[in-house]
């Protein structure tokens, strides 16, 4: 009897249990041994994290240390990881991006005999100063292949010599359909707990960081000019927030603001919509590498309007309304916004357009794309 295949995947969002779903699904649907590494400890934007098993978790997790948490580009991994990688595994998955630290720690310590894939979600062409353009370099020298969380991922880094000589596969990342899918009880439940009556007035919602370059200033403007009735539920946090407070002021109790909402309550607050509005924003830094909530929101049913930001049209396809991004664009927004609000059957139908797409998302199918390309690396 062949022994079975052993993989360890390592990512630093993996002390969060619901971030250990493809570690979790590779476990299930695979005839593969994984283990996940995991920091014990890791600041949160809501307070320290600490790793905790979830139920029924298939996939072994093993507890790791990090240092300089706070500053993503040189976290580092301490012993236990160099450890860990010294033993004898098929395939070394790194979920870190390829010029951090981290990364480059991954490449340094894992064994020659093992394939090493890097996973990353960098969606713009960067020449990296140094130390990142020496991690970069010392972690797809030894890359085996790579995962683009997106095709524009895959466009921007087939232009770099180390990226294009390696295998690799665009898969997206994927979304939890046993936590995130439609609940009308926990809509109501999360509308009155904003102060907002069953009166049938339809809900735009955001998803996301307070910043600019997810568009919120776009949305602001575009809700301003439509005419019907609409409320407002905008959730998440980050420097904008007294701004868009200020602007809520201006609406009453039309307009609630959620801050400090964990990931597991997301699911409660986009029940509560009837629209996702996603306005995100390209910059000369930085376009929208993916877009958890569209995923998210599709999920729970609810329909989508969102830029052609970055990856956000490959996500959307035609399930969705798209609208050309930019700050000129409030009209368009709020045109597109006030359509859907005045025809509920159109919503009814993205609603199961949505449900339908996030299929494509969901952890099992991305699990068996990942091990398919493991299995193709040691074929």
């Amino acid at each position: 009897m062949s022994r079975r295949r052993r993989l360890l995947t390592i990512s630093h969002s993996y002390v969060v249990a619901l971030n250990r779903r493809l570690a979790d699904e590779m476990a299930r649907v695979g005839e593969w041994d994984v283990v996940a590494a995991a920091p014990r400890h890791f600041p949160g934007g809501l307070g320290p994290l600490v790793l905790a098993p979830a139920p029924d978790e298939r996939c072994r997790v093993e507890p790791v240390s990090v240092r300089r948490a706070r500053w993503p580009h040189v976290m580092s991994y301490g012993t236990e990881l160099r450890t860990l990688l010294n033993d004898d595994w098929d395939v070394v998955h790194c979920w870190e991006e390829p010029y951090v630290l981290a990364g480059a720690q991954v490449a340094r310590w894992a064994r020659p005999s093992a394939r090493v894939v890097f996973a990353t979600f960098q969606n713009i062409e960067k020449r990296y100063p140094p130390p990142l353009s020496w991690f970069e370099h010392a972690a797809m020298r030894r890359a085996d292949g790579w995962i683009a969380f997106g095709f524009t991922v895959e466009s921007a880094l087939m232009t770099k010599a180390a990226y294009s000589a390696r295998p690799h596969r665009v898969i997206p990342p994927g979304v939890d359909l046993r936590v995130f899918q439609p609940d009308c009880d926990a809509g109501r439940r999360t509308r009155a707990a904003a102060g907002w009556t069953q009166d049938g007035t339809p809900v735009v919602g955001y998803v996301g960081r307070f910043v600019p370059e997810k568009g919120l200033r776009v949305l602001i403007a575009a809700l301003d000019r439509v005419e019907q009735p609409w409320r407002a539920l905008l959730v998440g946090g980050g420097p904008l927030e007294a701004e868009l407070r200020e602007w809520a002021r201006r609406y009453g109790n039309r307009v609630y603001i959620a801050t400090g909402v964990k990931h597991s309550d997301v699911p409660d607050y986009l029940n509560a919509m009837d629209v996702l509005a996603a306005p995100s924003l390209t910059t000369a830094r930085w376009r929208e590498q993916f877009g958890r909530m569209l995923v998210e929101a599709f999920a729970c049913g609810v329909p989508v309007v969102a830029s052609m930001s970055g990856e956000i049209p490959h996500v959307v396809g035609d399930s969705g309304i798209l609208v050309r991004e930019g700050d000129h664009q409030a009209q368009a927004w709020s045109d597109a916004i006030a359509s859907l609000l005045l025809d509920a059957p159109r919503r009814a139908e993205l609603s199961r357009l949505g449900r339908e797409r996030a299929e494509r998302y969901r952890w099992s199918r991305v699990a068996a794309e990942h091990l398919g390309f493991f299995d193709a690396l040691t074929a």
